[in-house]
């Protein structure tokens, strides 16, 4: 039984002279991403637990530098998931080019967190630290004994 939806072709798959973006949904005009110091205190590791604070933002790794992305359509994309002010795009976008974009969908990320807590367990993880510290600067609440 074949699906109801058409698959995309992948790359290889496409003519010689075939627009990639034909097929594609955009995803460069869904977030944007921007380096961040890598975090080595407390202190910026709680900064990043901030940033995630926020509702569509992520922070990952990749090739060791830090980035945080935030999950946002750009106001201009089109239904057609084409870009509605393309002759006087950012210079940003003209300098993108499809032969690095995330067509294919195989893109993985050293390291991605998506909630404070998930980055506040990896700072536990690398920091060194004084036993019952976290990263909140709180010492956690002691349990009853049993």
């Amino acid at each position: 039984m074949e699906s109801m939806l058409t698959r995309k072709p992948t790359r290889e798959e496409l003519k010689p002279g075939a627009v990639l973006c034909d097929h594609c949904a955009a995803k460069c005009c869904r977030y944007f991403a921007l380096p961040i110091e890598e975090p080595k205190t407390r202190r910026d590791f709680d900064f990043i637990r901030w940033y995630l604070l926020h509702d569509r933002a992520t922070v990952f790794t990749e090739d060791g530098t830090w980035y945080i992305l935030v999950h946002t359509v750009c106001r201009h994309l089109q239904p057609d998931q084409r870009c509605g002010i393309y002759e006087t795009r950012p210079e940003i976008c003209r300098e993108y080019t499809t032969e690095n974009c995330e067509y294919d969908d195989d893109w993985v990320y050293d390291r991605y967190f998506e909630t404070p807590e998930q980055v506040e367990e990896y700072a536990e993880a690398v920091l060194p630290h004084k036993r019952g510290e976290s990263i909140r600067g709180r010492k956690p609440a002691l349990l009853p004994m049993v």
